[in-house]
């Protein structure tokens, strides 16, 4: 089955090599591109595209807008190809929340050399984004709501505090904000890896702070991990939970790639093995790929519950799945029973 793509974007170089390099891919074909939506409607009257790829900034009428529109017309899985300035990751976050899919990232300078570079990424992103469940978009109800070699369980007493780590990947940000957004100051000390680009988490947690009662910030080496705080991974950094006598800390490091990712979920979630064990929950959520499987199947060794957000929840059903097959969730469940379990409620 080929998937027919709308490239639309108002740098002529860009719509050029988008086209060149995802027409590479045998099941990808850009049937059409556009220098803005009002051409890009043109061709959709024609033929609906299965993936849109869509610029932010654009003149007569803009990305944002576009996508606004179109999720409350007729949702279309939408992959946002924005710069990594900080406007643009602003921008890019704001279409997130309005229903895309995914971000691929492109330098302010040598767009053509890096997008010919990333033709894996971007084959990959158009083939996860086609597949996704994408909605019509309107926020999502949710009930509110105010064995690792060598581990020490006795140290790790249920009597010590308990820690959520979460981990999450394309479709991953609507879901943290459902979440976060219906949880109470009183919830677990909570650390969470979203696959994003650099310069876009410190944006991503800054607009959660804004939303939720509880405080997020992008995390630091030495925070601690406390009722009512949420500690996000810097893009280009992994994140790790580490005990401190009877507290928990974050260690924020560069390191090389885990499962094609920094962060990764896994260095997340093996850490709370190793450092938390039945005192952590691990729950891993929408996103391509396997990221996160083999760790959380180490929380659950670890005594640590485990869950795995549910297909019909999700929007890109891969590192879920993967975890389930490998059985490293004990429990399935759709997003919208998350907060409640989170808050020990369920």
């Amino acid at each position: 089955m080929t998937i027919d793509v709308l490239v639309i974007d108002d740098s002529a170089v860009v719509r050029q090599v988008l086209a060149v390099v995802l027409n590479e891919a045998p099941d990808i074909h850009v049937y059409a591109a556009a220098s803005d939506p009002i051409f890009a409607r043109h061709h959709m009257q024609k033929k609906w595209p299965d993936v849109i790829v869509l610029d932010i900034e654009m003149p007569r009428m803009d990305g944002l807008t576009f996508l606004r529109q179109l999720m409350g017309e007729r949702p279309t899985p939408v992959v946002i190809c924005s710069s990594l300035a900080e406007k643009g990751a602003e921008l890019s976050l704001q279409a997130l929340a309005a229903g895309a899919v995914d971000i691929v990232t492109k330098p302010q300078l040598g767009v053509k050399d890096f997008l010919m570079e990333a033709k894996h990424l971007l084959w990959q992103t158009v083939r996860a984004a086609a597949s996704a469940h994408v909605h019509r978009h309107a926020r999502q109800e949710l009930p509110k709501s105010r064995a690792p070699q060598n581990t020490d369980l006795v140290s790790m007493a249920m009597t010590t505090d308990s820690i959520v780590v979460m981990g999450t990947s394309t479709g991953g940000t609507q879901a943290l904000e459902q979440i976060l957004s219906r949880i109470s100051r009183t919830c677990p000390g909570i650390a969470v890896v979203q696959h994003m680009p650099e310069k876009f988490t410190a944006a991503f947690a800054k607009r959660l702070d804004s939303l939720c009662d509880v405080d997020v910030k992008e995390a630091e080496t030495g925070d601690r991990l406390i009722p009512g705080r949420v500690l996000i991974a810097p893009g280009g950094h992994h994140l790790e939970v580490q005990r401190s006598g009877a507290q928990y800390v974050a260690r924020v490091f560069r390191g090389p790639s885990v499962n094609r990712h920094c962060p990764s979920v896994d260095v997340l979630f093996r850490s709370a093995a190793r450092s938390a064990g039945r005192n952590a929950m691990g729950i891993i959520m929408t996103g391509m790929g396997d990221d996160g499987a083999r760790g959380l199947l180490e929380m659950r060794q670890a005594g640590s519950r485990t869950i795995a957000q549910d297909e019909a929840s999700c929007v890109v059903f891969g590192m879920p799945k993967e975890a389930i097959q490998l059985g490293a969730a004990k429990e399935v469940m759709p997003l919208a029973q998350i907060p409640a379990v989170i808050e020990g409620k369920a």
